[in-house]
């Protein structure tokens, strides 16, 4: 029981008990209270502080389970993406190498994303870094695997002409070998008999009779057939598709026009001695993307591998060229 208070009176020279009034007793209660809820406010924040809600638990255990979601989201774009490696090699080196297509350009493959910031969204997200990298790594791989589709449809396109490539490319000797004398000069620094100096012979010479019949080594258009007095003389040069042409020079007879269609093995002319020739022969040369390569390895629907081996023998003798 609380305990009585006494105020001293000095009129009468005694101590009287004192009475609170109504307001008194008011503030002091209302004090009571407010101390108390101050107390229990501040009790309150503490305990929220410190002590997880079962809300904020199960929050938190959401928001785990997202973040460990993500991580193996992103370790399973890694593995897609060694897997889309993998095809991309095999496309540049091996499919798009046998139909002798040109590589996907590195930077093309691997080009970013122009123009406005299109994480811009993800950013204002609290905690975002693991959304940001998973949302670029699959940007990234969506763009690599169309590039890769596209590759690959062109691939498709190209293996449905194959056989039409096939029998465009050059892969026959131009005179047939019954009515060959020799192969008189290979692909290479030659001396010529006229000139009487060394310089690159592009092609490769076939001796055989003026009249002899020459032939064309794969299926084509004919681009040019020229009749001139100097250089290759008279000579026809066949447009194969693919990057490839052919030229056939010194002929005696032109048997086709600009613009026909040849299949290999027409006759497109004869062999002759014309413009600057020692001897009647065939010079014979293989073009690819406008550059002079080796014709020795353009024979393969007419030779064995012995006779092929003898063929690339010859042709790298260093005798004279008839050019």
């Amino acid at each position: 029981m609380a305990k009585s208070k006494y105020r001293y009176n000095s009129q009468t020279l005694a101590y009287e008990r004192a009475e609170l009034s109504f307001k008194q007793r008011l503030f002091k209660f209302l004090s009571y209270i407010s101390t108390g809820l101050v107390f229990a406010t501040v009790f309150i924040v503490l305990f929220f502080l410190l002590v997880d809600s079962p809300k904020e638990k199960r929050l938190k255990r959401e928001l785990a389970q997202k973040d460990l979601q993500f991580k193996l989201m992103s370790e399973r774009i890694d593995q897609m993406n060694k897997v889309l490696t993998n095809i991309q090699d095999r496309d540049d080196n091996v499919y798009r190498v046998i139909f002798e297509a040109e590589p996907i350009p590195e930077n093309i493959r691997k080009a970013g994303f122009g123009g406005v910031n299109r994480y811009e969204d993800i950013e204002n997200i609290g905690n975002s870094e693991v959304i940001l990298e998973t949302s670029q790594k699959l940007d990234v791989l969506a763009k690599q695997m169309y590039i890769q589709s596209k590759s690959l449809d062109e691939v498709f396109e190209m293996a449905k002409n194959k056989e039409k490539m096939l029998a465009s490319i050059p892969a026959i000797m131009p005179v047939a070998g019954k009515d060959l004398t020799r192969v008189a000069s290979g692909y290479g620094m030659r001396f010529h008999p006229i000139l009487k100096y060394r310089r690159m012979h592009t092609g490769m010479d076939f001796t055989a009779p003026t009249g002899s019949d020459i032939h064309s080594t794969g299926n084509g258009v004919v681009e040019k057939a020229e009749r001139s007095k100097r250089g290759y003389g008279k000579h026809v040069i066949i447009d194969h598709g693919y990057g490839y042409k052919t030229l056939y020079a010194h002929m005696s007879k032109i048997l086709v026009r600009p613009g026909q269609k040849i299949k290999r093995g027409d006759i497109i002319g004869h062999v002759g001695n014309t413009g600057l020739s020692a001897a009647p022969h065939l010079h014979y040369e293989v073009i690819k993307d406008r550059k002079k390569i080796n014709p020795v390895n353009f024979y393969s629907n007419d030779l064995t591998p012995a006779e092929y081996e003898e063929m690339l023998i010859i042709s790298s003798q260093s005798n004279q060229s008839f050019d």
